[in-house]
């Protein structure tokens, strides 16, 4: 597990270490709670990745697709507001999960039976009010 204190004025460093930290592994998993700054986080790492486009939370939407010269695709999930992990099915997330691309998720809590085996675990803590503290670990290293 690697562990990274920051201050939100050093997000973008904590975001290209996180991309080199994580490797090849495409789905990554936010963890936190409501306000500790996982739509921040992915914010900077779509910035790491050169996205153009604008990255907002998809609360709404479930999903947002951002393009990347660097990375091609990035989808970028929130399941909040999700009552019935069967319902992100319906959207079809194994397409996305299975996709090669990278997948972003807020709340995956929320769909736990379908999540792949092998992901990335973002957990963020809040230390005070401009500083976090990041538990990164990749599934297959915790065995």
């Amino acid at each position: 597990m690697t562990t990274i204190e920051y201050s939100l004025s050093e997000i973008d460093s904590v975001a290209k270490e996180l991309i080199k930290h994580a490797g090849e592994e495409k789905i990554w998993i936010f963890q936190g709670q409501m306000g500790a700054g996982k739509t921040t986080l992915i914010k900077a790492l779509s910035k790491a990745l050169e996205v153009e486009d604008e990255v907002s939370s998809p609360t709404f939407g479930i999903v947002n697709e951002y393009q990347s010269p660097l990375a091609g695709k990035i989808y970028h999930f929130d399941f909040y507001r999700l009552d019935d992990p069967d319902e992100a099915l319906d959207i079809g997330i194994e397409e996305y999960f299975y996709s090669g691309n990278y997948c972003l998720i807020e709340w995956a809590e929320k769909i736990a039976p379908y999540l792949p085996d092998e992901f990335v675990q973002i957990k963020i803590e809040i230390l005070a009010k401009e500083s976090r503290k990041i538990h990164l670990q990749k599934t297959q290293d915790a065995y």
